[in-house]
């Protein structure tokens, strides 16, 4: 081979790698790009740091509200509907108070983009900002709320949703339809400085990409991914800890604090099985439950760990719901209910007894009515703990064994109770404009952690792939503060899931994964 022949080649190989090399430099976390749009003078950037999930932006640029943008953006390509989430805050004072972070929907990242944004101003303002076509002035819609650190965008077809709330609050929304961006836009945080002359930054924490099911999906027979997350709920650091487009679900922590069991709902050949994951490690085993290869989401482990309750859909009663127990480290299932369906939700502190919520029929050619029952773990008579119109559910011991909670719609809405461990002096904890669900009382006793669906939902039904909220109460009431805003519901919370020093818990969120 000649000389020059050999130098070219070796140079175009050097241009190849660089490409590269900058390629990979423009993926972020979970963003495949970032860049400045609009050429800024003063460069910006987006880092992130996986060890705390956090990512860092700066930024500088004119204002995002003429014929032409600048600032910095972090982005994918998402085609059809999502939802995009995140906690934003700004570091330092700042210069401009028109400065500005959030989410932006954008059809391409040319200066004068058509495009949607969810953002906050220094000065708190919170507006859905929108051009409608290429080159045209900003328009906005302003939401009734300043300074809110929480930011959602969710796109429906043509139509986009704001929503922001102070961390702990519920969201205020707002709703901007018939937005034509086009089918595949580019999706991500952006941050502006509205100076040209400055440089801005904010961290970004708390990130979510949720990209929903199909339409016309057909619920328990079609299923999306899912995160295990955990949260602390007294600092809210939160944090995925493992993914899958497996969908798995209802996280019980084991007394150790290192172990999580969930079920595997679907699909594929573990649809059934429980499994266990190592927070340590990081790694996944097989939980063995013998001839139990049909659990649902209702397993419930001793205080003390050291046995496991679990649902198995028997084809010795038609497929319905039967309780067994079992050692929490796998075993021969045994069978602890007569009649079914039964659904376990929690075991006595002293492991004698287990509560669960039974269908079963006023009349024999009747529909299936669903209450609280006990019955010892050994086995024996069920024991009716309550019969009032709608449905109960979700029963669980406290752990000093005085009391029994649960939720219940003989009230409206469904909301949360507690019983005496006999079924009396059942007395309502919550009255709001939500449906409430599964009260989990954190191991010290000293507070209740729960799952809010909002009115969209009947309130006897806790479906998959809904917004919903997890909230905190003290176990002596008071007014619940949202510690986990979640695209999830069955399945993400549904048994006792805190960690055994009552700081974090542990739940399921959902979004499709290819």
């Amino acid at each position: 081979m000649n000389p020059p022949r050999l130098i070219l080649r070796l140079l175009l190989c050097s241009a190849l790698v660089a490409t590269a090399a900058r390629a990979s430099e423009s993926s972020v976390g979970q963003f495949a790009d970032h860049t400045d749009v609009g050429a800024p003078a003063i460069a910006g950037s987006t880092t992130f740091d996986p060890t705390i999930q956090h990512y860092r932006m700066t930024a500088s640029g004119i204002n995002l509200w003429g014929s032409s943008d600048q600032f910095q953006f972090a982005s994918n390509k998402l085609k059809g509907d999502f939802i995009v989430r995140a906690r934003f805050e700004f570091v330092g004072q700042g210069t401009d108070p028109h400065r500005k972070f959030g989410w932006m929907v954008r059809s391409t990242l040319d200066t004068d983009s058509a495009y949607a944004d969810a953002c906050v101003h220094g000065d708190g303002l919170a507006s859905l900002q929108f051009r409608r076509s290429k080159g045209a002035i900003t328009e906005q819609i302003e939401l009734p709320i300043k300074g809110g650190d929480v930011i959602q965008l969710e796109r429906r077809g043509n139509t986009f949703i704001f929503s922001s709330a102070h961390y702990g609050e519920t969201f205020v929304s707002t709703t901007l339809p018939e937005l034509a961006l086009g089918d595949e836009v580019n999706v991500g945080p952006f941050l502006c400085a509205h100076n040209p002359k400055v440089k801005e930054e904010a961290v970004i924490k708390d990130v979510r990409i949720i990209q929903p099911p199909k339409a016309g999906y057909q619920p328990y027979r079609d299923y999306i991914g899912s995160h295990l997350e955990i949260l602390n709920v007294h600092t809210g650091k939160l944090e995925i800890v493992s993914s899958s487009p497996e969908q798995f679900e209802a996280p019980n922590w084991m007394p150790d604090g290192k172990t999580l069991i969930v079920n595997v709902s679907g699909p594929g050949p573990n649809k059934g099985h429980l499994k266990t994951f190592d927070l340590v490690t990081k790694q996944w085993a097989p939980l063995d439950t013998g001839f139990a290869i049909r659990n649902n989401n209702d397993h419930v482990l001793t205080f003390d760990g050291k046995q496991l309750g679990i649902s198995h859909h028997s084809a010795d009663d038609a497929g319905h719901s039967v309780i067994f127990t079992l050692p929490s480290t796998g075993g021969t299932p045994k069978r602890i209910t007569a009649k079914s369906p039964s659904y376990l939700h929690g075991w006595s502190p002293d492991a004698k007894w287990l509560v669960f919520t039974g269908g079963r029929k006023a009349q024999a050619d009747g529909p299936d009515k669903y209450d609280i029952y006990k019955i010892p773990s050994g086995g024996g008579e069920e024991i009716r703990l309550t019969n009032t119109p709608g449905l109960s559910d979700g029963p669980e011991f406290s752990p000093d064994g005085k009391y029994i909670y649960f939720n219940s719609t003989r009230t409206g809405l469904m909301q949360l109770w507690r019983m005496k461990t006999d079924g009396t002096e059942q007395e309502q904890l919550t009255n709001d404009e939500f449906n409430n669900w599964f009260a989990h009382v954190s191991p010290d006793g000293k507070w209740i952690a729960f799952i809010s669906f909002g009115q969209d939902v009947k309130p006897d039904d806790h479906p998959y792939y809904k917004q919903v909220y997890l909230r905190l109460m003290p176990i002596t009431g008071g007014t619940p503060r949202v510690i986990a805003y979640v695209y999830g519901g069955q399945g993400t919370i549904n048994v006792p899931s805190w960690s055994p020093d009552s700081t974090r818990v542990a739940f399921v969120s959902n979004t499709k994964m290819e």
